[in-house]
């Protein structure tokens, strides 16, 4: 994954569960920030954890931070 290619998590659907674009690409749906850590380690970034998700400039929040899951 580029460092400078933005992370998007995408708002909550009526499920709790958030798409996750990287690299311009949709890689799936998190129902956590767990979730979104797994993805950004098969992107390549194996040591990342739910601190670094939560702490990432590299990440957009869309329709809500990490902490909004519920729709």
């Amino acid at each position: 994954m580029a460092s400078a290619t933005p992370v998007v998590i995408y708002p909550p659907d009526q499920d709790g569960g958030r798409r996750v674009r990287i690299d311009g690409a949709i890689v799936g749906r998190a129902l956590s920030v767990q979730g979104v850590a797994r993805f950004m380690q098969e992107a390549g970034l194996q040591d990342w954890d739910e601190m670094d998700v939560v702490r990432s400039s590299l990440i957009e929040w869309r329709g809500g931070g990490p902490d909004a899951w519920a729709h």
